[in-house]
């Protein structure tokens, strides 16, 4: 049968008039809330670095700068083509690219009969050929190395994983291969692969050009610390036209900086003076920010004629980047890049609410009837907490699981009380701990200080009643539910997220939720007749 309201009304009307209409409350809204994953509701956090570049790549496209796709991949030539003198430094921070060689493998007569032994078949003279042929089409780059153990598999017509046990213990020379390093290398500088674009470029489109390009670069630091990384980021532009003069790189800094809040700009000659920059045009750029102060967050300058003609470029060209990361830590006060750009590495913290979320009811009612039964049990409760025993109370007489049933709140101990003291303690996160806490004057200030969960022992413990009422009364059963002291989060129904019980237990902090509850729900299933 279902639930009908009006034959509930008529049979609790007192109870069902004060909890059915009376909407959320610090009872229901938590049980409410957490029907759903905390996915559905919780608002998504963005990294900080791609928030940055976003920021930087719709401001650019507002003032008229095409996205580009720079080259990462630069041969060792290009930069001293770049760099002129100054290569050799430049090319002591960069990564080489490098690979394994394919080794030209010998096979004997012996080594045949080692992989006889392993696929437990002979071969015959073709398949041997075969088996030759493969390893050197390998060699010679016609087959792929992801390939190899499959094309070796279809010659010997067995599975991979012979083939595999064959490459490891029959040819050595794969095993103890060593990579080998190329002439290229991975791009340091947005400036590197801004010369290449250019120069396939600047003759074929309309001038000026302006493009802009934020992507990573790689640089190869003695150590990785506070404040560098191996790979950044760099948000850098060109302009390319027969009138490019160092107010572009001036204007362009202040309209990508003012959308992160700086309100002044200082401009000052760069004493590092590239080679690839003009002499005199290398320009750092000094932001103040409202609550930083004079920063240094970008450069620009005017790339040097010599520079250029290595790659044909006829006109003049402003170059400016800065660096994302710098950007982005300054933007969130953060100390550390490394913590701000791979916070997973870095011990994770917490915010009270953030734990407070994270404390659930383990089981709940799941028919309508269910959760207003256990408003009711609750109202009883705080009606009748002090009543002396042997007491009970009649809080349902109705239909639960298509059956009819009654459900009574008692305690059958002759002096005790109907509630335990602990029952009206209400659960807290207070400086990363997880307290229940007594309505009392001596923890108002941490309750006050506190994030409150909106749970009571009380809803807790009568939620896991009504939910284990609704299973017995569905399989034709009575029920006696009883709560009686609580040590763990579990003894009162209470579940919480395990990355927050392993962030409190790292950072020694506590869950205490014991204390006295004492209650007892019991249920009846009267002849339906």
């Amino acid at each position: 049968m279902r639930f009908n309201p009006e034959s509930f009304k008529a049979r609790n009307s007192e109870q069902f008039e004060k909890t059915w209409h009376a909407g959320p409350s610090i009872l229901t809204e938590p049980l409410q809330m957490r029907r759903y994953p905390q996915s559905a509701y919780r608002q998504a956090r963005s990294h900080p670095v791609f928030e940055t570049i976003q920021k930087l790549r719709e401001t650019y496209l507002s003032i008229g700068f095409d996205e580009a796709e720079n080259p990462i991949i630069i041969d060792e030539q290009d930069v001293y083509r770049q760099f002129g003198p100054e290569a050799m430094a430049v090319l002591d921070r960069v990564f080489y690219l490098g690979g394994l060689p394919r080794p030209n493998v010998g096979i004997s007569h012996e080594q045949f009969q080692s992989i006889e032994g392993i696929i437990g078949n002979s071969l015959d003279s073709t398949e041997e050929e075969k088996f030759r042929a493969t390893l050197h089409g390998y060699k010679k780059g016609e087959i792929d190395g992801d390939e190899l153990v499959h094309e070796l598999a279809s010659v010997l017509l067995c599975d991979d994983a012979k083939i595999i046990e064959i490459l490891d213990q029959v040819f050595p020379e794969f095993r103890d291969l060593a990579p080998q390093s190329s002439r290229q290398t991975l791009r340091s500088h947005m400036t590197s692969g801004w010369f290449i674009t250019l120069g396939a470029l600047w003759d074929r489109v309309e001038l000026p050009i302006k493009q802009f390009s934020v992507d990573r670069c790689f640089r190869r630091e003695q150590a990785e610390d506070a404040q560098r990384l191996m790979t950044y980021h760099s948000a850098s532009c060109i302009i390319a036209g027969e009138d490019v003069t160092l107010d572009d790189g001036k204007a362009v800094s202040r309209a990508l900086l003012e959308v992160f809040g700086y309100t002044d700009f200082r401009f000052q000659p760069d004493d590092k003076r590239s080679k690839y920059y003009m002499p005199d045009t290398q320009t750092e750029v000094y932001a103040r920010h409202p609550t930083h102060g004079w920063v240094e967050v970008a450069t620009f300058g005017l790339y040097s004629p010599l520079a250029l003609a290595e790659y044909g470029i006829g006109v003049p060209v402003m170059n400016l980047g800065l660096g994302v990361e710098r950007l982005a830590l300054i933007a969130t006060e953060a100390a550390d890049i490394r913590q701000m750009v791979h916070p997973q590495f870095f011990k994770q913290t917490f915010t009270d609410f953030e734990i407070a979320k994270s404390v659930t009811l383990a089981q709940e009612p799941q028919t309508v009837t269910g959760r207003a039964l256990v408003q009711i049990l609750a109202s009883t409760a705080r009606a009748h907490y002090a009543d002396p025993g042997p007491c009970s109370f009649l809080v349902f007489d109705g239909e639960l699981q298509g059956r009819p049933i009654k459900v009574y709140l008692e305690e059958m101990e002759e002096g005790a009380k109907l509630c335990g003291p602990a029952c009206f303690n209400e659960i807290v996160v207070h400086d990363g701990c997880i307290l229940g806490l007594p309505d009392t004057e001596k923890f108002a200030k941490t309750k006050e200080e506190g994030v409150s969960t909106g749970i009571s022992y009380l809803h807790a413990v009568l939620s896991e009643a009504v939910a284990a009422i609704e299973k017995s009364t569905y399989l034709g059963q009575p029920v006696t539910f009883q709560t009686k002291i609580s040590k763990l989060a579990g003894d009162i129904n209470i579940k919480i997220a395990d990355h927050v019980v392993r962030y409190i237990t790292d950072n020694n902090k506590k869950i205490d939720l014991r204390g006295p509850v004492f209650l007892t729900v019991r249920s009846e299933l009267p002849d339906s007749e």
